[in-house]
């Protein structure tokens, strides 16, 4: 019994390592490419941030997704909800407007995550910003 719990508390403790390092290395590199925007949002002490997130488009609107769990820039977001938003070279003013209900329930399962992604990020909780053009 006790080999079988040291085993799995080995494996719990490198799937928290697999999960830490993914998130890590995401959040250095900020990938971009096709379907990605930059969201700048601005701090308490008035600093500006860009972050690079996926860009969701469901029932013609723009949405973003909080899908990790190092999310400042989306406490920051619902705190400060006056973003910029650049979008293929051109950059605009947004109200970011958090969602909930069933239009958090319409755009999930518009855009569900696939497993493997969901894995490797430690099943975070998913929350959603509409983007509405100021």
């Amino acid at each position: 019994m006790k080999r079988i719990f040291k085993i799995v508390l080995i494996l719990s403790a490198v799937y928290v390592g697999v999960v830490a390092t993914f998130e890590s290395l995401l959040g250095y590199f900020q990938p971009q490419g096709d379907g990605m925007i930059v969201i700048t949002t601005t701090n308490s002490d008035g600093m500006r941030k860009d972050r690079v997130v996926s860009r969701i488009d469901s029932t013609n609107q723009l949405y973003v997704a909080a899908n990790h769990w190092p999310r400042s820039w989306y406490r920051q977001t619902l705190a400060l909800p006056n973003v910029s938003v650049t979008v293929d070279n051109a950059t605009a003013e947004y109200l970011a407007v958090p969602v909930e209900g069933a239009e958090h329930e319409q755009v999930d399962a518009d855009h569900p995550l696939p497993l493997s992604f969901r894995i490797l990020t430690g099943f975070p909780p998913r929350y959603f910003i509409r983007l509405d053009p100021k």
